[in-house]
Order: structure tokens, then sequence, then C-alpha cells
């Protein structure tokens, strides 16, 4: 369904950028080419919108604010990301690498997979760049693809459950679960259904460790601007979050690993991005979708695959 709103997206900016194009051609070729890209990078404003507000809303948060030069070359990468990840993984190549559920023969255990949860407005293209390097190594892997875009995080559940359940049996053991921005909510959210027992079975065994990156664990500010019910849900401190944190025992975030950014552009202040208890760990100059583009994020994760 996203990848279909996202192809639907481009081609209308193609389809107007190509009309701006033509609109400008009599005044020479170079406002022509200026009219056509910046139609296709109208994203840019809001990214320079987004960037200068950073440090005004992140200031006095314990975390050490970005400096300009953090800032402009964390907007000049998230830009190339952006582009990458929502004109073309998403949309067009989100099914280019089909999850790996290798057979597994009875009595025997595998190398550990990994469920992979993306976030707000996203697929599982998102992990592309990830996924053949998982496959070459034989980690099991299932990226997930959380239907309805707008909907309740609570509605996404069942979907990183089963996702769960495929590569255990994959594996014949507990997978690590990685996610991006909204994802970490909706792990969160699923630990503690299982927690709860119905309508999910309780197993706190279920899963060996939870990497979150530039998830809004305490909401983020750019919230205030979404729609749907998971953008108010991704609120500051708002009630689903409140009540989400009362659900959950503290000693539950020693197996929770949070990158955070103090140059994320999407989920500040920062600190929203970490958890009490877990091992929270700062990259310094990173965007929203960049931060899971870094190399030592994924060397991380390989690094607790194979250990």
């Amino acid at each position: 369904m996203l990848a279909q709103l996202q192809r639907g997206i481009c081609a209308a900016l193609l389809g107007l950028a190509t009309l701006v194009a033509c609109w400008l051609w009599p005044h020479g070729p170079l406002w022509a080419a200026a009219g056509f890209v910046g139609v296709l990078f109208f994203y840019v404003v809001v990214f320079a919108v987004e960037f200068t507000l950073l440090n005004v809303v992140n200031r006095g948060c314990g975390v050490p604010l970005a400096t300009p030069g953090q800032l402009l070359l964390a907007a000049v990468r998230e830009t190339v990301v952006a582009f990458q990840t929502f004109g073309w993984r998403q949309p067009f190549r989100s099914g280019r690498t089909p999850d790996h559920l290798p057979a597994l023969a009875p009595g025997q255990t595998g190398p550990r997979g990994v469920v992979l949860v993306h976030g707000f407005v996203c697929n599982r293209g998102f992990w592309n760049p990830w996924l053949p390097a998982l496959r070459t190594r034989g980690h099991a892997f299932v990226a997930v693809n959380l239907e309805p875009v707008f909907g309740s995080i609570d509605g996404y559940l069942r979907q990183v459950d089963q996702a769960v359940q495929q590569v255990r049996r994959a594996t014949g053991q507990p997978p690590l679960l990685v996610c991006h921005s909204m994802g970490g909510l909706v792990v969160r959210a699923w630990l503690r259904a299982r927690a709860g027992a119905a309508p999910l079975p309780a197993d706190d065994l279920a899963i060996s460790e939870v990497v979150t990156l530039g998830s809004p664990h305490h909401g983020t500010w750019f919230a205030r601007f979404g729609h749907g019910t998971n953008g108010r849900q991704m609120r500051l401190n708002s009630r689903w979050l409140t009540e989400l944190a009362q659900g959950e025992p503290p000693a539950r975030f020693a197996r929770f690993t949070c990158w955070y950014s103090n140059a994320d552009n999407i989920v500040a202040p920062p600190s929203t991005a970490m958890l009490a208890g877990a091992d929270n760990r700062l990259i310094t100059g990173a965007g929203h979708v960049d931060l899971a583009h870094r190399p030592v994020v994924f060397q991380d994760v390989l690094a607790r695959l194979a250990a």
C-alpha cells in the first residue's frame, strides 16, 4: 500500500517538475533545469527548517548541541539518503530482497536471526542496504511492512509477533530486533502485550536483544505536525506513551541498545530517544534516516548476531 502511494507521489512530482521545466524553458535551459530540480528536491526546504530549529528544540536536554558544521553535513547526508529511501528503495524496490528463512533440521540451531521493524511512513525497503549482507552471512531475517500506514501503533503487534516466530523457527533461538524510529515503540508495545498474555502468548525469551535507532521513546517535538493516529501517539509525553511506560518493568530495558543523534531532524530533543537502564549510544551529526545507514550501527548489529 505505501509503495503504491509513494510511487504515485514520485510520478506526480516528476510530472509537475516537467511542467515547470517546460514553463521556464523560454527563459533558458538553466532556468528550466533549476525549476525541474527545485520541484524534485522541494523537501530540502523542509529539511532546512528542521535543522535550523534543532538547536532551539534541543537546548537544555543534557545532550551536547550539534555544531553548525555537524548540522550542515547532517542536512546534506540526510538529503541524499532520504531521496534514495523515499524516491527509490521504498516505492520501487521494497521487494528486492525477500525475507530469508532457511530450513532448519530438527534438533539443530542456526545463526542468530533478526527482525527489522521500520518507522513512520516507511516500508521494508528502508532496510535494503542491510538485507543482502545479512543473507550473505547466513542470518535469517524478516523485514516487516507495518500497515495501515497511519493506524494505531497497537495495530502492528501481530505483524511483529508473526515475524519473531518465523525467525525463531528458522534459527532455533530468539532473534535480535532492530527498530528504526516508530518501530522501537511498536516493539515496546509488543513486549508489553506478550508480558500481559492475551491476546499474545507470554514468553520472556521471545527475543534476545532490542536495538532502536532514533526511536521517540518519550515522543518528539516534531510530532505536533504529524497526522494519523500513530503520529498523535508520538507527541511528547502523549497519553499513549505514558500508559506504555506504566506497563513496562524497568529491568526490561537492560536488553535495549538505543542509538540517538544530536542532529536528528525528526526525533528531538535527542534525550527522548534514550531509555533509563538501556545502553544509550550517541552518534553526533547524523540525521534521522541517515542514523540507520551509519556503518558503526550495522557493524554493531552484525557483532551482536555473531556473539
